[in-house]
């Protein structure tokens, strides 16, 4: 037999959780992960889709009219693209937008992801402990 302890990995929180001492042990639950910051490629992927939509337009029509392949519009549309600035205005200008304007309708959609992020954050913040105070 060997005197020496099994080799264990020690794992050292980098922020612990620290409870009140007078506060009772919150029951173990799976917090729901946090939705992930969406990427400008999705956002504006998104926003190129609803307005070619809107316009009841094609991809080919719209990729003809922006002077790029209907298969890099479809990836755009899809966020599996990152576009340049050139090219996003080509889609915009397509579609009857300036590029001030695809960015304006991107960041209302950025916008709308972050406030509701922050309301789930604030909804799944601390369990109702039956305790209610009235001033």
């Amino acid at each position: 037999m060997s005197n020496q302890a099994p080799n264990q990995a020690r794992v050292i929180p980098l922020r612990p959780k620290t409870a009140p001492a007078s506060a009772p042990a919150a029951p173990v639950t799976p917090e729901r992960p946090a939705p992930r910051e969406p990427h400008f490629r999705d956002l504006v992927g998104g926003v190129l889709r609803r307005e070619r939509l809107a316009q009841e337009r094609t991809l080919k029509d719209v990729a003809d009219a922006a002077r790029i392949s209907m298969p890099y519009l479809s990836e755009l549309e899809r966020g599996r693209k990152e576009a340049s600035s050139e090219v996003l205005a080509a889609a915009a200008g397509a579609l009857g937008l300036g590029l001030g304007d695809l960015l304006s309708l991107t960041q209302s959609e950025l916008t709308r992801h972050t406030r509701s992020r922050t309301r789930a954050r604030a909804t799944t913040s601390a369990p109702y402990n039956g305790l209610c105070l009235v001033a």
